[in-house]
């Protein structure tokens, strides 16, 4: 795996995490920053999912596809706020966890 993608994945997963967070305070944005959201968190969720895969991560690739799931924007998941503010704090602690943990093992 080459490190500019890492690079890259690190780069995608503090966006997320950034936007994740600024989604916690309901009703300070309007509906079309939370699809932009879901577009940003399940790019970036597919993303560290190809590299999990090809880094041979089971447990990441899990982890992605559920957070790739849940905020799928075409077939969107509908959750109350208090539910969404809980998953947004989850998937950025996932994400920023995933800076740390999903790296090449150099042999």
């Amino acid at each position: 795996m080459d490190k500019e993608i890492i690079k890259y994945k690190n780069i995608a997963s503090w966006i997320a995490i950034l936007m994740l967070l600024l989604a916690i305070p309901t009703g300070f944005w309007l509906y079309g920053y939370y699809i932009i959201l879901r577009w940003a968190v399940i790019g970036t969720a597919l993303f560290i999912l190809w590299i999990a895969y090809k880094l041979e991560r089971k447990i990441w690739i899990g982890l992605m596809a559920i957070t790739a799931i849940l905020f799928n924007p075409i077939f969107p998941v509908y959750l109350d706020k208090e539910v969404w503010i809980f998953i947004d704090i989850i998937a950025a602690f996932t994400f920023l966890v995933s800076i740390f943990k999903i790296k090449p093992i150099i042999k």
